[in-house]
This record gives structure tokens, C-alpha cells and sequence, in this order.
């Protein structure tokens, strides 16, 4: 990881340590041979020409004495340097290069994803206050972690992403102030202005793609970029198996899916995007306000934040995961798109398989999901139903469907506290506390906290370790396996991307590919 003209480490989890930053000379090699594995770890601002750019931009490289290296775009644009319209920093990997090292500042910014600090009224100290700590610390973190403070970041995320709308898009310039989360029109032309010296529609290249309006069903078409490899086949594969009739539809080269939020209806279409290395989002939803939302949640189930190399050396040296990081480079981890979504799955898939616990979902979504209110000849034969609102589900007897009444008492009543508690799959706590909240919930044991912490709230060192393909990958050669005690012991070495190792234990040959899951029954 490359950053700031300052050296300092921090350590990032139990037996390891990160380095934060490197020295100057360092940055600039990589700046000089245009080396495409920083690209997302620094950002290169030109003194003489006040513009930052990506370590592969394709202009001239400056000389040595006129270069600032910046552990974040937010850093770069707090310093007072402007974007730069040739390498265009917006679409830079989002690469999550403070994972390990402070995650309160992930956990921030998550939430900052998610609009926590949005609109001119941003209050850090509530964002502190969701955290569990104060304000000045939260400054503090984020400056040592990124270089810039809470607001800056969210102010960059917003400015970037709106210049990706305004490139790769023929959206209103109304439309993409408020879907990038401006709190009005004029502070977006007086923001873009200050940057940039000219008004944001001079920045449209011509030619660019026809994207939708809000009422135009073929919807808003952009390329997220993330970090080379990038191993498709695994993560299309894990949400293959566990695609929901009506809701979702996978395929080998293209993930769709039924959407809701704010009561609206839309869909997400995911591919990978030719010849780069991202992939290409295509969402059909009628309120753009809520277009980063939609953006951050199809990252966050895609995984393309990961630092899939650091991740992978660390694991490498643990010589039982060595072989496995080898034969799948870039494995990701899959998110979830919706934390209730994926407490009911897990709910639903107690002492059943993964296959089993699919149609039982199938049969919920036929019961009492609402049927698709946007459909037409861009939605995908299949896309029928959104998943049901905790509301729904509160409201209903759910035993009809075939499970043991114990497990739908257990899912009415998980719906019921998620429906009083909205916030209850937030980001906002650490992986022990997260992990002790979600216990407290009707129905919800050991297994699927973290399971519901790896895959909603984006916990790289989460660990199920009771889960049998997990017990099942690290059996001896006799067929002995390990307890969960034992297990848990042999990943101390692997934090903090626990997670991750699970993720490559799981896509193992020694586990079957589709294991029960591992959950106490509900008494």
C-alpha cells in the first residue's frame, strides 16, 4: 500500500503487521512504469499542473520533485488538486486498503457509502455517535488511515461518482446531482466549477451512451472497476447455487436480480465487462436519488473492493491454504444484498442443504413476495416477485410452508424485530459486538451471526467455525476432522481475512460443494 510522503505501520490483526505507506522513490517507479497492481493503492498529484491523477494515467510522467503521493482520491482533492480528466480517477478500483488496519474506518465507510454523510447537513458526529466513539477520534482515524476526514471522503465519493454518471451516461445533469447525492442543483454546478473551472456538462464527452431517465426501462448502464484477478466463475457459481426462484437469475456470464428499496421495484443485470477489468452494472430503477445505494450494495455482493494480493500472500504462508490460494487466485466473498434477506436464508436453511433451503426460499418469495412492479422486455424471464418486507412476513403464519413451526415462529419473529429495528444490519459495531447483536435474535446461533457478519456486514475476519464443509476441508488424511475449538485455534494465523480462508476452504476439493448448513435447530 502506497500513500503520503510519511512512513509509518500499524498492525493490522493478530500476528500480522501492514504497512500503511512506502517511501517516495517507491511510488515513483510504479508511476514511471505505469504499473497497473497500484492502481487504487496511491494517487499521484502534480504540483505544477495542481491535478491528481491514477499511477496509470497515460500523460507524461512528471519529474520526481513535482509529485504528491496520496493514500486516498479523497486526500489528493483535500489538498486542493483536481481530478484528472485523462486517467479519470472515478473509475480506479475502490480498492478497500484499510481493511485490517482500522475497521472503524471501514465500518465508516460503509455507511458513508450509504449516504451516512450526504446532503448538506452531514453530521460527522453522528456518524462517530453509529460508531461507538467520538468525533475528534473518528477525524483522527480517517486522517491517519486515508489521509482526509469524513467529510472530505464523502464529498470526493460524491464528485466522482457523479463525473461516472456524467461520462458514461446521458443522464440530466438535475438527475445526476441528486443520484450522486447532492443536496441541490446549485451545489453541484458550484462544486464541479471550483474543481474542475467549467460547468459539469462541458465534461460529457459526445458520443456518450444513451443511458435511462428515471421512467426509461433500459436502464443506466456502468462499469465498476476492481483489482486483477478477479475469479468470475467462483462467485457466479456460489450465487448460482443459491439463486432465489422469482428473485434471482444466474447464469454463466450474467447475475440478475428483482430489487426494492424505498418501495420501489427495479433490477440489477451484472457482467463482466469485456476487455477490462470490471464489470459491467446495468440497473433498471425509477428514483436515482438512491443510485449509490444500488452501487454500493452490487460492490459490496461482488466483492470488488477486496486487495485480493495482500489477502492472498497472507493466507499463502499458512501451508495447509497455500495450494488452494494458488488454484483460485482472486476468489472473492460474496456479499448479500439485503441483511434480512440473508437472515431469512439462513434462517430457512437450518439442518437442510443448500439446495433445499433454496426452494424452501423459492416457495416464501411465491407465498408472500410482492410481484414486480417494473417488468417488460428488459427484465429477465424468471424476475418475478421482491423478497418480502419484514412487515409482511411479521404479519403472516408462515408454518403453511412446509417447515417445522418452532423455525416459523422463529422467522416471524425475526421479522418482527427487524421490522421495529431497521437499522439492525448496519455496519455500525465490530465483529464482536455485531456477532452478539445478531445472536440476540430469535432464531439466530453462533453459525449464522457470522455467517450474516461475513456476507452483510463485510467482516473480512468473520468465521462460522462450526460449519461443516469448513470442518469437512480440513480433515487429516484418515478422515479425522477437527472440532470447532480446534479450528478456531488454527485460524488464529489467518486473521484478519479469516473470512476469505473460509471462502477458499469452502471452493476446496476436500469440501462438497454444497454442505448443510450448520445451525443448532430452533428449540
Amino acid at each position: 500500500m502506497m500513500a503520503s510522503e510519511n512512513s509509518e505501520t500499524e498492525g493490522a490483526g493478530a500476528g500480522t503487521m501492514m504497512p500503511v505507506t512506502l517511501d517516495r522513490d517507491v511510488c515513483y517507479r510504479a508511476l514511471q512504469a505505469r504499473d497497473a497492481r497500484f492502481d487504487g493503492r496511491l494517487f499521484v498529484a502534480v504540483r505544477t499542473t495542481g491535478i491528481y491523477c491514477r499511477p496509470i494515467c497515460p500523460a507524461r510522467c512528471p519529474k520526481l520533485e513535482n509529485v504528491v503521493f496520496y493514500r486516498s482520491a479523497a486526500a489528493a482533492q483535500e489538498a486542493g488538486f483536481r481530478p484528472c480528466l485523462r486517467c479519470r480517477p472515478e473509475s480506479s478500483p475502490d480498492l478497500a486498503a484499510w481493511r485490517g488496519t482500522s475497521s472503524t474506518v471501514s465500518r465508516a465507510l460503509a455507511l458513508i457509502a450509504d449516504g451516512a454523510l450526504d446532503g448538506d447537513d452531514a453530521d460527522v458526529e453522528q456518524l462517530a455517535l453509529r460508531l461507538g466513539i467520538g468525533a475528534r477520534q473518528l477525524r483522527r482515524l480517517f486522517e491517519k488511515h486515508l489521509g482526509a476526514s469524513p467529510i472530505a471522503v464523502a464529498q470526493t465519493r460524491r464528485v466522482l461518482f457523479a463525473k461516472q454518471l456524467i461520462h458514461e451516461t446521458r443522464m440530466r445533469m438535475v438527475d445526476v446531482a441528486f443520484a450522486a447525492g447532492f443536496g441541490s442543483l446549485r451545489r453541484f454546478n458550484e462544486t464541479f466549477r471550483r474543481l474542475y473551472g467549467r460547468a459539469p456538462s462541458t465534461l460529457r464527452r459526445q458520443g456518450s451512451p444513451r443511458a435511462a431517465s428515471g421512467g426509461d426501462r433500459s436502464g443506466i448502464t456502468l462499469t465498476l472497476s476492481y483489482a486483477a484477478p478477479y475469479d468470475w466463475p467462483a462467485i457466479v457459481g456460489f450465487l448460482a447455487a443459491r439463486a432465489i426462484p422469482g428473485v434471482e437469475v444466474v447464469e454463466a456470464d450474467r447475475y440478475q436480480r428483482t430489487i426494492e428499496l424505498d418501495g420501489c421495484h427495479g433490477t440489477v443485470e451484472v457482467t463482466p465487462a469485456t476487455g477490462r477489468d470490471a464489470l459491467a452494472v446495468t440497473i433498471r430503477f425509477t428514483d436515482l436519488r438512491v443510485l449509490p445505494t444500488i452501487v454500493g450494495r452490487i460492490r459490496r455482493v461482488f466483492d470488488l473492493g477486496a486487495d485480493v494480493g495482500a489477502i492472498a500472500a497472507h493466507l499463502a504462508k499458512d501451508p495447509w491454504l497455500a495450494p488452494l490460494v494458488t488454484a483460485r487466485p482472486g476468489l472473492r466473498l460474496p456479499g448479500a444484498w439485503d441483511g434480512f434477506e440473508m437472515a431469512v436464508r439462513a434462517v430457512l436453511g437450518q439442518q437442510i442443504t443448500v439446495t433445499a433451503a433454496r426452494r424452501l426460499a423459492g416457495k416464501l418469495v411465491a407465498a408472500h413476495g410482492e410481484p414486480l412492479a417494473q417488468a417488460g422486455e428488459h427484465v429477465a424471464p424468471g424476475l418475478t416477485a421482491v423478497f418480502p418486507r419484514p412487515e409482511r412476513l411479521a404479519a403472516v403464519d408462515l408454518a403453511s410452508l412446509g417447515m417445522p413451526r418452532a423455525r416459523a415462529a422463529a422467522l416471524s419473529a425475526l421479522a418482527t424485530a427487524v421490522a421495529t429495528d431497521s437499522r439492525m444490519f448496519h455496519p455500525d459495531a465490530d465483529l464482536d459486538a455485531a456477532v452478539a447483536r445478531l445472536r440476540a435474535l430469535p432464531g439466530v446461533g453462533e453459525w449464522t451471526a457470522q455467517y450474516i457478519a461475513m456476507r452483510v456486514l463485510r467482516e473480512p475476519d468473520a468465521f462460522p467455525a462450526a460449519d461443516i464443509g469448513l470442518l469437512r476441508a480440513m480433515s487429516a488424511a484418515d478422515g479425522t476432522r477437527p472440532t470447532p475449538a480446534a479450528l478456531l485455534t488454527r485460524a488464529e494465523a489467518w486473521r484478519p481475512w479469516r473470512a476469505y480462508a473460509a471462502q477458499h476452504l469452502w471452493s476446496s476439493a476436500r469440501a462438497t460443494a454444497i454442505a448443510p448448513l450448520q445451525e443448532e435447530a430452533v428449540a
